[in-house]
C-alpha cells in the first residue's frame, strides 16, 4: 500500500491520542490542583533492524511516538479564608502518604483528621518537611509562607514542599495525584511560597481547553478524511490490477 497512507495512519493516530488529552484538560479546568497534560508525538520512519522499541504503534515502516507530559506552569490562587488551605507558588508538591505509598499533589485542600493529624479530602496524612504525618493541636492555627505550622503562636512542624530531579516523568493518579517514579529522590523546594487560606487552581484555562479541542476535532476529522481517500484509491487500483495478473 503506499506509504501516503501509512503517513496519514500516524497522524490520525496523534491527533486522536491529542484530542483524547485535550478532552481531559477541558473536563479538570475546575479541579483543584490540576496539572495540565500536553502531547508530545513525532512521525517517525521506523528503522527495521532496531526490532521492538519504543514506539507507541507502528503500521509497516512507519510509527507514533507518543506521550503525555505534564505541564508545570503555574496555577492561579484563590483566597478561601481557610487557613488549613495552602497553595504552592513555585515548583514543588505536597507529599501525601497513601496506601499505596507517597503520592504528590498541588491540591492544598487539608483539615484535622484522626488525632488531629493533617490530612487530604480522602484522609492521607499530609508529610511535614521531616516526611513525617503533621500533628496540628487544637487553637488559633496559621501557616506561613515557609510552611511553618504555628498553633497559638507556637511552631508544630512545617509542610513540606517536595522537588524531583530535572527530567522526571510524574505519573497520574486520579486528577491532581501524581507518582513518582520507583527509586526517584526528592528535595525539599528551594523556590516555593507556600499560601494559607488560598488553593491553586487548574493551570488550564476552559476557554483555551475547548478552542484546543475543536481545532483536535477538526485536524483527526481531515486525516480521517485523508485515510478514506487513500482506502478508495487502494480499492480502485486493485479492482483495476488484480484481473490483469
Amino acid at each position: 500500500m503506499d506509504s501516503g497512507y501509512y503517513a496519514a495512519y500516524a497522524g490520525y493516530m496523534a491527533r486522536t491520542q491529542a484530542l483524547d488529552t485535550a478532552a481531559s484538560n477541558l473536563a479538570n479546568a475546575q479541579t483543584i490542583g490540576y496539572r495540565a497534560e500536553r502531547e508530545s508525538f513525532r512521525s517517525v520512519l521506523l528503522d527495521p533492524l532496531a526490532g521492538n522499541s519504543q514506539l507507541g504503534s507502528t503500521v509497516n515502516n512507519y510509527g507514533v511516538v507518543h506521550g503525555d507530559q505534564l505541564d508545570m506552569t503555574q496555577g492561579a490562587l484563590t483566597a478561601t479564608g481557610n487557613p488549613l488551605d495552602l497553595a504552592i507558588e513555585g515548583q514543588g508538591f505536597f507529599a501525601v502518604q497513601t496506601s499505596s505509598g507517597l503520592r504528590y499533589t498541588r491540591n492544598g485542600g487539608f483539615h484535622h483528621g484522626q488525632n488531629g493529624v493533617l490530612v487530604t479530602s480522602t484522609g492521607d496524612a499530609v508529610m511535614s518537611t521531616q516526611n513525617t504525618p503533621i500533628l496540628v493541636p487544637p487553637g488559633e492555627i496559621t501557616v506561613g509562607n515557609d510552611g511553618v505550622v504555628s498553633v497559638n503562636g507556637g511552631a508544630t512542624a512545617s509542610v513540606g514542599v517536595f522537588a524531583f530531579p530535572a527530567g522526571t516523568q510524574l505519573t497520574p493518579e486520579g486528577t491532581n495525584r501524581y507518582r513518582a517514579p520507583d527509586k526517584v529522590k526528592t528535595s525539599l523546594s528551594t523556590d516555593a511560597m507556600i499560601h494559607s487560606r488560598a488553593l491553586e487552581s487548574a493551570n488550564q484555562d476552559p476557554i483555551q481547553s475547548s478552542m484546543k479541542l475543536i481545532v483536535m476535532q477538526r485536524q483527526a476529522e481531515t486525516m480521517q478524511r485523508a485515510l478514506t481517500i487513500f482506502h478508495t484509491e487502494f480499492n480502485k487500483t486493485a479492482s483495476e490490477e488484480l484481473p490483469r495478473v
